[in-house]
């Protein structure tokens, strides 16, 4: 089709749509791929490839609990050294509860911080991070890091509200029941006073509500009063 030339209906929808583009894996480099699948494992990550060939190339897949996307290691797979990817997140709704569980797990995780200047999260703002959490416990304010044993970092990130336009409008999606659990405690306070403001009757329809509630915060929309 030459530029002068109108694009057709079936053209036009056709240009309209957006292939998916899933992150599927992220890649990182250790000097000792046993040694990680067993620390990755001893986590509680799920082991889902292990391959092995005759050229020295070998790649393992861990995935984190309750995340779409994994982690691959191996030999042959990057000319990265070991231990120096950076700034890797795993966003979970209590920021608390999983420093406590990856600590008993094994992990050396820092204490729960906040940053006071922009990007101090990332540890290279001096004097930039606070210990405890965000003020309000706002979402996406509230953190913890750890490393793996060759130095790889990660970033915990307490997100429980998210901002408006950051999740697909097609599927409401939660990664664990806790995460669940979660979302229907923090419904119940809301629809509380959404009958207090309602003179303090009985909402009939509160199941109703309570997904238009749900719907609305997973994907970052106004919530309803």
């Amino acid at each position: 089709m030459n530029s002068t030339t109108p694009a057709t209906g079936t053209e036009t929808t056709a240009a309209a749509k957006k292939a998916d583009l899933k992150l599927e894996a992220v890649v990182i480099p250790v000097s000792d791929v046993d040694r990680s699948k067993k620390f990755y494992q001893d986590l509680g990550w799920r082991l889902d490839a292990d391959f092995a060939f005759d050229n020295g190339f070998r790649v393992v897949q861990v995935t984190p609990p309750g995340s779409p996307a994994s982690i691959q290691f191996g030999t042959r797979i990057t000319d990265q050294r070991p231990g120096t990817a950076e700034g890797i997140y795993l966003v979970v709704s209590d920021i608390a509860a999983a420093r406590d569980q990856l600590a008993a797990l094994g992990a050396d995780v820092s204490d729960v911080f906040h940053p006071e200047a922009p990007g101090a999260q990332f540890g290279q703002v001096s004097d930039g991070q606070a210990g405890g959490l965000a003020t309000d416990r706002a979402s996406y304010g509230s953190f913890a890091s750890f490393h793996d044993l060759d130095g790889n970092a990660y970033l915990i990130q307490e997100v429980t509200t998210r901002l408006p336009g950051r999740v697909g409008t097609t599927a409401t999606e939660y990664a664990s029941v806790h995460d669940l659990v979660g979302a229907l405690k923090r419904a119940s306070i809301a629809h509380g006073e959404h009958e207090v403001r309602n003179g303090g009757t009985f909402d009939e329809n509160w199941p109703e509500w309570y997904a238009a509630y749900m719907v609305a915060e997973n994907h970052g929309d106004e919530l309803p009063r």
